[in-house]
Parts: C-alpha cells; sequence; structure tokens
C-alpha cells in the first residue's frame, strides 16, 4: 500500500445472495486527512464502513487500513482503527470514567498508560468535568463526546466516524465539527454524514455512494466544478425590474444557453447558465441600464456541494427543480 494512504478499497464487494450492496467500489483516503463519505439512506455507506472496520467480511475485493488487509489481518486493523457507530453503545449504568476504564482494560491497555489516555481524550472531547456522570445522566452531545473519546482511547491512526452529529443541537454540532477538524493531521478520519455544510467545512476530499457504487469523488472544490454542466458557468443577476421581460431580455444575449428564474418579485433573481465571461457580464450590465431597470447585484454563481449531491444521486430530481 502506498504510504500516503491509511485507507485503500479495491473493487470492494458485498453481495447477499443476488442482491449486492457494495458493488466494486475503490477509493483512498491520505494518511492525515478527513474525507467525507456521503450517500443516501440505502446506498452502501454503512455496509461500507462495517467491511472497513472488520465487523464483516467482504464478499470479493480487498481494503486496506492503516497498511493491514481487513481480511487477512483484521486483528490488526482493529488495534489501528477507533470507530464511532451512529448508534453509540453505551453502558447507561456506568460513569464516564469507568466506562473508559472497563474499554481502555478490554483493549489491553496498561493502568499508567490508560489513566494518561483517559486524561488526554477527556480533555480534547470536553469530558473533563464530566467523569464521575453516570451515563445516563449524559444529553445526547455528552454521549457523543464519550462515543468519539472512547474512539481515541488507544490513539488509533484511523478513525470511521458515522454521523457523529446525529440528534445534536446547533451548540453541539459546531462543537464537534471543531473537535473533528482538530483531529486532522494526527489522524485519518472517515466522516459519515448527512449534513453537507460540515462536509464543505472539514473535509479535505468527498466520496459519494449510491445505489452500491462510487458515482464520483474529488476534493470539494473539484465536485462543485465539475458538474454535469460541464464546462458551462454562472452568473447569478438581480434586477430591479419586470421578471418576464427580465428573463426575455437576458435571454437573447450572446453566450446565455439557458435561463432560470431563482425568485421573483419586484427584485428578481436569475441565474443565467452558459459562457460566461467579462464581455457577457458587460453586456448583462449595458442592458439593464438601457432598459431602465436597476442592477441590484451581478455575481458568479458556482454549484454548492449540496446541489452537485442533488444532481448526481438523483440526475431528474435535479433537472425538474
Amino acid at each position: 500500500m502506498p504510504e500516503q494512504y491509511d485507507i485503500v478499497a479495491d473493487k470492494l464487494t458485498k453481495s447477499y445472495g443476488k442482491f449486492t450492496a457494495v458493488d466494486r467500489i475503490s477509493f483512498e483516503v491520505p494518511r492525515g486527512s478527513v474525507v467525507g463519505f456521503l450517500g443516501p439512506n440505502g446506498a452502501g455507506k454503512t455496509t461500507t464502513i462495517r467491511m472497513l472496520t472488520c465487523f464483516m467480511p467482504p464478499t470479493s475485493g480487498s481494503a486496506r487500513v492503516a497498511g493491514h488487509d481487513v481480511f487477512y489481518e483484521s486483528m490488526a486493523v482493529r488495534q489501528k482503527i477507533g470507530y464511532l457507530p451512529e448508534s453509540t453503545p453505551l453502558y447507561l449504568e456506568m460513569r464516564v470514567g469507568e466506562y473508559l476504564t472497563y474499554r481502555g482494560k478490554l483493549r489491553g491497555m496498561g493502568r499508567a498508560d490508560l489513566k494518561k489516555a483517559i486524561g488526554h481524550v477527556t480533555d480534547m472531547c470536553w469530558l473533563s468535568d464530566r467523569l464521575r456522570w453516570p451515563i445516563g445522566k449524559l444529553s445526547k452531545g455528552y454521549r457523543q463526546r464519550l462515543g468519539i473519546a472512547d474512539a481515541l482511547l488507544h490513539n488509533p491512526p484511523v478513525l470511521v466516524l458515522d454521523e457523529p452529529t446525529v440528534g445534536l443541537d446547533p451548540s453541539q454540532i459546531r462543537e464537534t465539527r471543531k473537535l473533528i477538524g482538530n483531529l486532522a493531521g494526527q489522524h485519518t478520519v472517515l466522516l459519515s454524514t448527512h449534513i453537507l455544510s460540515e462536509v464543505e467545512l472539514i473535509c479535505q476530499r468527498v466520496v459519494i455512494i449510491g445505489r452500491g457504487k462510487i458515482l464520483a469523488q474529488g476534493t470539494p472544490d473539484e465536485l462543485k466544478s465539475g458538474s454535469r454542466t460541464g464546462d458551462k458557468a454562472r452568473l447569478l443577476v438581480d434586477v430591479r425590474g419586470p421578471t418576464a421581460q427580465v428573463k426575455s431580455a437576458l435571454a437573447a444575449l450572446p453566450g446565455v444557453q439557458e435561463i432560470t428564474v431563482v425568485s421573483d418579485g419586484p427584485v428578481c433573481s436569475l441565474q443565467l447558465t452558459g459562457r460566461v465571461d467579462g464581455a457577457l457580464r458587460e453586456q448583462v450590465a449595458a442592458l439593464v441600464l438601457q432598459r431602465g431597470w436597476a442592477l441590484r447585484e451581478l455575481r458568479s454563481g458556482g454549484m454548492s456541494l449540496e446541489e452537485f449531491f442533488v444532481q448526481i444521486i438523483d440526475p431528474g430530481a435535479s433537472s425538474a427543480a
């Protein structure tokens, strides 16, 4: 395995009889990076994660985590990986410190190392003042922090976090996002989430899976710029004027291949798609002033990651919108 990657999946496949849940997927996670693993429900994300964390074997293909094969070296992989499942399994009657001590002993950690590790992960996850609290009395946010602290306890090089912010309030989401961002560099993180704004903020790369196949992968900027609009660009125009007349006039300009009304009203917003360059911007501005309308805003408009995600997962829905 190339040393620059901590996770390498090569034609990884999982089948249940005639049903293929994960179909020959291949991707890589660079060492020290945070990579978003995205897909709708039923796409194959959880099945992939379970194969990478050695909870189930692949039907075919291969995967390596921290240099170890998930099929032939599963115990070595488990030592190198920290896993936070979507529903964190916790013993609610235990206290926070007791639980982390128990989990460390299960991993074979010595007393001195375990004490030091508990102090480190509880500081990192803002749990130091909750060590004597019964887990059953912790809020959802604190339970997620405890799950991440458990995953970090043995200082694994690789972390797999499955929906770490599900069910959290906005403040807790920000705290968890900050924590995950702080892990980059020291750990390699594979982050499965439905919150695309999180991915844009903290992930260096994105892998999108749908119907058991890899549909797209790359940096967030690469995905947004490499959308199905090809080489077309966008221009967003806000004009105070009658929407129908503004749309008709702008659609006649050379270089405009498509025009969409984003919002209607006294100030209408329109999206122009086509060959967007400096000349077109000047033509738009001149036309609006010539017609006596007020130009409120004129800006380039790239595709958001959410738009790209919807487009790649369900092209019919995105074109209908």
